[in-house]
């Protein structure tokens, strides 16, 4: 396993040993000793999987202090522009983001400290995305800033015209206007 350090202190991909034959392949997606080997101490309690057509766009969502998450995100099938969006108050990368394509060929997983909001882009005709979550999901600790903020200006790889989001993500508030407790 490798792990690739992004500009963001924390948040890092992780590259999976693959041993690939005429048969097919073999990887191991997560092994806690490897993480811990690295200095990733990370106790992973809830696993959570979506399957989403092309176009969907999820996010950018995170839990609230005592609640937040950390997450070891994947995909399983298809292809997906994975985002986290630096949260963490004091922080030198405060309110920059981070994107990484992820998809079934790669392979590639993006680890996810707490203090980010999360969200992910569909590129392909349909995706599954798996991830671990250190803390459970709690809807009262459930925040989010809205996908399309100016001042983060991410861009999620989908024509406008062709996105798909739910109410509820439509109607996060703004970087500037959204509550998070993280501290750097």
């Amino acid at each position: 396993m490798k792990v690739i350090e992004t500009f963001i202190k924390g948040l890092v991909v992780i590259e999976p040993t693959v041993f690939a034959d005429k048969r097919g392949y073999f990887f191991e997606s997560f092994n806690e000793k490897q993480f811990t080997d690295l200095g990733l101490n990370y106790k992973f309690i809830q696993d959570n999987e979506s399957k989403s057509t092309y176009g969907v766009i999820r996010g950018l969502h995170y839990q609230l202090e005592p609640y937040a998450q950390a997450k070891l995100v994947r995909v399983l099938q298809g292809s997906v522009f994975d985002v986290a969006v630096d949260i963490r108050k004091g922080s030198p990368t405060f309110g920059k983001w981070f994107g990484q394509e992820l998809n079934s060929e790669n392979k590639l997983q993006l680890l996810i400290p707490r203090g980010f909001a999360h969200g992910f882009s569909v590129l392909s005709e349909t995706a599954v995305f798996i991830y671990k979550c250190d803390e459970l999901y709690n809807k009262d600790a459930e925040h989010g800033i809205n996908l399309f903020d100016k001042s983060l200006s991410i861009d999620w790889k989908i024509d406008t015209n062709k996105n798909v989001i739910s109410e509820k993500d439509k109607m996060q508030p703004s970087f500037n206007n959204a509550e998070y407790n993280f501290i750097y």
